[in-house]
């Protein structure tokens, strides 16, 4: 077993070196964020898609299109508003009245990275029609399936505090994306250095580091990354202790927690956890990538009662009591 990790982790090291490259080349153009940064690439590599929220002008877009230029990826950004269609998404067929026959018109969604903008704009059969995108990487049209690019990766982004004219996303559809992330305002520093760069129209261009044939390359070598078995029973128990605290020793928590995470979250926490394992240049799981990534699979899969939100208890401390809470191995 040792002499696998070692061979796993020589692949480590020469996969993950152009991923810090990358990291790199972003940071050109966007400052500070290094949370959400990374957080892409822990979907990139993990093949999981991303919800981002936050205020306007935290430079999500920025961040989204920067990455896929510096992956040299095709990249559609759909606004996403309620008069939007699920064909202005997906594409549809045309009628050629010459020869009576139908063409396919391709919709933006063909693209290898998607940034879904202010998705909770658009009313419920354009978000099902993308969440049934994301899960499937397939869209019908007509009688035929077009398979998407590989990868494919959607960034959504929406707005927490103008609720006005949105639908939404109900639980179970925002549980198909990876991660949630929330996005802050930059520090002091940050924002001068960003002043500096963006206050003039010359701003740095982005040259590509890598394809997409290099992601698929580092997918596969991140799957290999070893799991222990003490990691899988850590990861259980986390998960297990949101559906039932009590069993946990946090029996404080189950009134203020109605719906805990679902199996989904395990899958996606142990992908999420060995991304996160190799971008630190490591072919094995600690602890420690468990808990840094953790908060982001399951602040929008743990759903806070009234009585957690009468307490001023958001997910994030839910999950925060949680992840405190359980033993680690």
């Amino acid at each position: 077993m040792n002499e696998d990790i070692q061979a796993v982790g020589q692949e480590v090291q020469a996969a993950s070196a152009p991923i810090r490259k990358l990291t790199e080349e972003i940071g050109k153009v966007l400052i500070g964020q290094e949370y959400m940064v990374q957080r892409l690439l822990v979907g990139l590599l993990a093949d999981g898609h991303v919800l981002l929220e936050g205020v306007p002008g935290l430079a999500k877009t920025l961040a989204v299109n920067s990455l896929a230029r510096a992956v040299d990826a095709s990249f559609h950004r759909i606004q996403f508003t309620p008069d939007l269609l699920p064909a202005d998404l997906l594409g549809t067929l045309i009628y050629n009245p010459r020869d009576g026959s139908f063409e396919t018109k391709r919709g933006p969604i063909f693209a290898h990275v998607i940034l879904a903008d202010e998705i909770n704009r658009a009313p419920a059969k354009v978000q099902s029609a993308l969440l049934e995108a994301m899960q499937e990487k397939q869209v019908t049209l007509g009688d035929t399936t077009h398979k998407l690019p590989i990868p494919f990766l959607v960034l959504a982004t929406q707005n927490p505090i103008e609720q006005q004219g949105t639908y939404p996303l109900p639980e179970a559809q925002v549980d198909r994306f990876m991660l949630k992330l929330r996005v802050d305002y930059p520090s002091r520093e940050e924002e001068r250095q960003i002043l500096r760069l963006h206050g003039t129209s010359h701003t740095p261009e982005l040259q590509p580091m890598l394809k997409p044939a290099d992601i698929l390359k580092a997918r596969g070598v991140v799957e290999r990354v070893y799991l222990d078995e003490k990691i899988e029973n850590y990861i259980l128990d986390i998960v297990f202790a949101s559906r039932e605290p009590e069993k946990f020793g946090l029996g404080d928590l189950k009134p203020l927690i109605v719906y805990g995470a679902s199996p989904r979250a395990t899958l996606f926490l142990t992908r999420a956890a060995r991304a996160w394992a190799f971008l630190q240049g490591r072919a094995f799981v600690i602890p420690e990538d468990i808990r840094a990534i953790g908060n982001d699979v399951l602040r929008h899969r743990v759903i806070p009662s009234f009585e957690a939100e009468a307490e001023e208890r958001t997910s994030d401390d839910l999950v925060k009591s949680i992840l405190m809470g359980i033993e680690v191995p």
